[in-house]
């Protein structure tokens, strides 16, 4: 089964909202993209639905607005996507490009996981499911990226950045995006390496 979605040869995802960031650069001539990294993100930590990861992502955030934020103001990351509570999808950055998601990590012998991978985040936190329609977007996403790049392995940012991060934390179910990316996309599926728990 094929989704709306499709990732062109310029990275950018018809079907997603596009909103750029400038919080990129370009990968090295020839490096492979065969990596997902799987986060969660919640600003402020807890609430879900503002504006605040976009304008976060896009250099954009007020600072001011709240007192978590004041510890924000030097940031300056991406990811390539974001999946909302909802299961909207937007794009930051050119899957061709290297986001700044991943920060300092390592993926088996390989460091600097920006240089390699596509990062998703997933509106949520450490401390409650995420929803149904969030595995079930994050599913389709996942088969549109297969569809365009030679991924290998799917992974979450707590086991590439252990004992620094810990997304996307105890609630996100694994098995369950697992089993819809293979029912999505068989074919992906069978190509892809999924963390078995969350277990580092």
């Amino acid at each position: 089964m094929t989704s709306g979605l499709h990732v062109g040869a310029d990275g950018w995802c018809a079907g997603a909202l596009h909103e750029p960031s400038p919080n990129f650069d370009d990968r090295a001539d020839g490096m492979p993209i065969d990596l997902l990294v799987i986060h969660n993100i919640s600003l402020p930590p807890g609430e879900f639905g503002g504006p605040y990861i976009a304008d976060l992502f896009c250099n954009r955030l007020d600072c001011d607005l709240h007192p978590y934020f004041d510890q924000l103001r030097a940031l300056k990351v991406s990811a390539h996507f974001l999946v909302r509570r909802d299961g909207a999808i937007i794009q930051f950055v050119s899957a061709n490009q290297r986001a700044w998601h991943a920060g300092a990590s390592r993926f088996g012998d390989r460091e600097r996981c920006n240089d390699f991978s596509i990062g998703i985040e997933v509106e949520g936190t450490d401390f409650e499911p995420f929803e149904p329609v969030q595995y079930a977007r994050l599913a389709e996403l996942t088969e549109a990226l297969c569809r365009r790049y030679a991924l290998a392995d799917v992974t979450g940012h707590e086991h590439v950045a252990p004992g620094r991060k810990t997304d996307p934390g105890p609630f996100f179910d694994w098995q369950r995006y697992r089993a819809l990316v293979s029912a999505t996309a068989p074919n992906a599926s069978a190509a892809l390496q999924f963390p078995k728990s969350n277990e580092c």
